[in-house]
């Protein structure tokens, strides 16, 4: 099979693989839908092994590999079961299945593993695309505890969507423990700040939409967004407070990154106000007794999703026809690889998919 590799100052090789076969509790996945994910870019623009020693993996001796180790990327595989090992149970999943994949391995046996927030492993999880071989590839090993069964009516798209993006998204907003009786600001209009404002909707909240891109505001009103703010020309906390009555949103997100945005997220809310934190670039520079203890206003941190709730959102999307498949405004075959990231690296556009 081939497999897309990075190799960091924007350049990527598209090689030969053995084909995979199944462990005991493993199964293989033919893939259906890989999605590009904005976190591939710092695989795609920096040294691989720099930034996996970044994410704290710093021993890769231990893992049977090296700096030049080639490791297929990807992390929002999605297809069909086509072979499966000898010890899994036929009950929970068989040949011919289709299935997302919850891109992460654990230990399977620590508290966090157990309640399937595998990504906080006390022993500290592999990462598909990144430690272990990801779904830019034909065919995809993992571990059956891995896979979450996708409805027929759920697209391979949008189960690859949802392995990452658009799972990240539900996660907040299940952090949030939001509900129709909340309004909520979305900082970034990316595809996690769409997949925020498309499933809020949905869920009957009146969303607010801000970004710097024009582009991306108008986008983030066919996804549901009440209300639209370009943060390039207008002040974003002085329009909330407008938009609320002088109240301020009860929640917010920050799906944008950089310090200005987290400071708006926080900073938009009223008394009370809740306020998730979803990109990882910058850092939080408020006022603690001010903008936090004084206002009561509760800040969390919010990483992906737990693969429980992973099986909640594909199951949402189902249930109230989500038209997850919208974020993407380009779909790739995998020998487009160097034509494909080359446009996502430039920010310009929405997401990308690679399908087979």
């Amino acid at each position: 099979m081939k497999g897309i590799v990075f190799r960091g100052d924007k350049k990527l090789d598209i090689l030969d693989f053995d084909d995979p076969t199944p462990g005991p509790l493993d199964a293989v996945i033919e893939m259906k839908a890989s999605g590009m994910c904005g976190s591939d870019l710092h695989f795609y623009r920096n040294k691989p092994a720099d930034v996996i020693k970044s994410l704290g993996f710093k021993d890769l001796a231990s893992r049977g590999m090296s700096e030049d180790t080639p490791i297929i990327g990807g992390h929002e595989p999605c297809g069909q079961i086509v072979a499966l090992g000898a010890a899994v149970d036929a009950r929970a999943f068989k040949v011919g299945d289709r299935v997302a994949v919850f891109h992460y391995e654990g230990c399977q046996h620590c508290d966090h593993c157990r309640t399937g927030w595998t990504q906080m492993c006390s022993h500290g999880a592999d990462i598909h695309g990144v430690i272990k071989h990801g779904g830019h590839a034909h065919y995809m090993r993992v571990p059956v505890t891995s896979l979450v069964h996708l409805p027929d009516e759920v697209s391979y798209a949008t189960g690859a969507a949802v392995s990452c993006g658009t799972g990240t998204a539900w996660g907040a907003l299940l952090r949030l423990n939001i509900s129709a009786r909340d309004t909520l600001a979305v900082f970034g209009l990316g595809p996690v700040g769409l997949s925020a404002v498309q499933l809020a909707a949905a869920m009957g909240v009146e969303v607010i939409g801000v970004d710097i891109s024009a582009d991306r505001v108008e986008r983030a009103r066919e996804f549901g967004a009440a209300h639209v703010i370009d943060g390039s020309k207008e002040d974003p906390i002085e329009a909330i407070l407008k938009l609320t009555g002088g109240m301020g949103a009860t929640c917010a997100m920050d799906c944008a990154g950089g310090d200005t945005p987290k400071q708006q997220a926080v900073r938009c809310t009223r008394p009370w106000g809740r306020i998730a934190l979803v990109a990882v670039n910058g850092n939080l520079n408020v006022d603690g007794m001010k903008d936090v203890i004084g206002k009561q206003r509760t800040i969390l941190g919010s990483y992906t999703m737990s693969e429980v709730s992973m099986k909640d959102c594909i199951h949402f999307v189902a249930n109230h026809g989500v038209d997850v498949d919208k974020l993407f405004t380009d779909r790739w075959k995998l020998e487009q690889a160097d034509e494909a990231y080359r446009l996502f690296d430039a920010q310009a556009g929405g997401k990308g998919v690679f399908l087979f």
